[in-house]
C-alpha cells in the first residue's frame, strides 16, 4: 500500500493555464487512441476504475490521462464556485493541451455527462465514448422532481443538499447557482451531435442515476455503434472486480475497433 501512496503522490504534475485553476493530472506516454478518464461528481483521479484503466493502458503501452477537475482532488479552485460550464472547460483543456491524436473518453457518472459534452466540442479529436452510470442532466432531473415548495426553498437557501450514499453526511452540497447553470449544458432534450462509436455501461442496482439514463443518452445520440450494457447486480461505482475487468475489456474492444476502422 504505502507503494502505491507514493505512487499516485509522486506522479501528480499540474496544467497551467492562465485564465484558470490549475489542474493536476497524470499522464502516461504512449501509442493511440489515448485514454482520458472523467471522474465523477466529488471524486477525483485516483478512484479504482481509473488506476486500474492506467494499469491496463501500461500494460498495453497505450497514451492515458487521469485529471481533477477544478476544486476537486489536488486541483486548484473552490469547489462551491464550480459548474457544469467550469468542468467542461476542464476537460476540453485537457484534451486541447495534454492529449495527443485520437482519444477514448471514460467518463465516470457525472463524468460520463462531461464526455458528452467533449464529443460535440471536439468531435476530431474524441474518438469512442466509454460511459459508467453516465448522469446526463440528472442533477437537473432530480431537482425538476423535487416539490415547488422544496425548489424554492432552496432558491431561497442558495444551497441544495444533493442525498447520496456516498458521503458520510448523506448528501453533497451543491449551490442553486449550480443547478441554473446545469440547464444550459442540457443533452437529453434533443438528438446528440455525437457520431462516433460509444459504450454506456450502467448497474441495475444503481441506486444513485437509474439505469435508464443510459438507454436516453443511447436513443438520442446520432452514432448507430452504441452498445448498452446493463450489470443485473452492478451497484453505482462499478467498482467490483468485475465490473472492472468488464470496463477494460470494453475499452481493449473499442482500441481494436478503431484499429480496424483506421
Amino acid at each position: 500500500l504505502f507503494l502505491l501512496v507514493c505512487r499516485l503522490k509522486s506522479a501528480v504534475s499540474f496544467l497551467t493555464r492562465p485564465d484558470r485553476p490549475k489542474l493536476a493530472y497524470h499522464k502516461l506516454k504512449g501509442r493511440n487512441p489515448g485514454i482520458i478518464f472523467l471522474p465523477g461528481l466529488n471524486s477525483n483521479m485516483n478512484g479504482q476504475k481509473a488506476i486500474a484503466l492506467e494499469d491496463f493502458c501500461n500494460s498495453l503501452g497505450h497514451a492515458f490521462i487521469r485529471f481533477d477537475y477544478t476544486g476537486c482532488g489536488s486541483s486548484d479552485g473552490k469547489l462551491e464556485e464550480c459548474t457544469i460550464g467550469k468542468w467542461r472547460k476542464d476537460v476540453l483543456s485537457v484534451l486541447d493541451e495534454l492529449a495527443d491524436g485520437p482519444q477514448i473518453l471514460v467518463g465516470s457518472s457525472l463524468g460520463g455527462w462531461l464526455m458528452l459534452h467533449a464529443a460535440i466540442a471536439r468531435p476530431d479529436k474524441v474518438a469512442a465514448l466509454v460511459g459508467v452510470a453516465v448522469a446526463a442532466d440528472h442533477l437537473l432531473t432530480t431537482f425538476k422532481k423535487l416539490p415547488i415548495e422544496a425548489q424554492k426553498e432552496i432558491e431561497e437557501k442558495g444551497e441544495w443538499k444533493f442525498p447520496t450514499k456516498y458521503n458520510e453526511d448523506g448528501y453533497y452540497s451543491l449551490t442553486y447557482d449550480f443547478v441554473r447553470e446545469a440547464e444550459n449544458h442540457c443533452v437529453l432534450n434533443s438528438p446528440i451531435p455525437i457520431t462516433c462509436p460509444i459504450r454506456l455501461i450502467h448497474g441495475m442496482r444503481d441506486g444513485e442515476v437509474p439505469w435508464q439514463v443510459s438507454m436516453q443518452v443511447a436513443e438520442r445520440v446520432l452514432s448507430q455503434d452504441v452498445d448498452v450494457i446493463l450489470r443485473k447486480t452492478g451497484q453505482h461505482r462499478m467498482s467490483e472486480k468485475e465490473d472492472t475487468k468488464l470496463l477494460v475489456n470494453t475499452v481493449d474492444d473499442l482500441i481494436d475497433k478503431l484499429a480496424t476502422l483506421a
